[in-house]
């Protein structure tokens, strides 16, 4: 079942960057930017979150939290998050489980090997939990400013 605008988001409760955990129910009340992105310090990767970081402020004016989700280690997401001054925090979901639950799981092939990757993709997540807007495959150039021009 793939989700849709509209639905109750998939609530997970994973650890992030310094291991504390994060719970998504227990933001209600908050609108939330919900990014799941391939890998830490890669081009794509470090450019949508310097996008994301770049406007942080225009979030938080329209009291938006910012999450990104990766399999990445917490300490991975540590050096990240430092060596780019992310002000938002990233998730662990080493097993996958977060990223089945919102279908950003693809196969991918590389050097004669298929194996299962993140797709980019973006939720925004209203005040009630409920999936407002969907983005998937995500180009990162102007990514920000469609995430920005859905929450207005």
């Amino acid at each position: 079942m793939s989700l849709a605008i509209g639905d109750q988001a998939p609530d997970f409760t994973l650890l992030n960057e310094q291991a504390e955990p994060i719970t998504l129910s227990k933001l209600r009340g908050k609108k939330i930017v919900l990014y799941f992105y391939p890998k830490d310090d890669t081009p794509g990767c470090t450019k949508e979150a310097c996008d994301f970081r770049d406007q942080f402020p225009t979030f938080q004016q329209q009291h938006v939290e910012i999450l990104g989700i990766s399999k990445d280690s917490p300490k991975t997401h540590t050096k990240f998050r430092e060596k780019y001054s992310l002000p938002f925090s990233l998730l662990v979901d080493s097993q996958a489980e977060v990223c089945l639950a919102y279908g950003v799981m693809n196969k991918k092939s590389m050097f004669g090997k298929t194996f299962l990757a993140i797709q980019r993709s973006t939720f925004l997540i209203d005040e009630q939990g409920i999936l407002r807007a969907i983005w998937r495959g995500v180009k990162v150039p102007g990514h920000v400013e469609q995430v920005l021009n859905a929450i207005k």
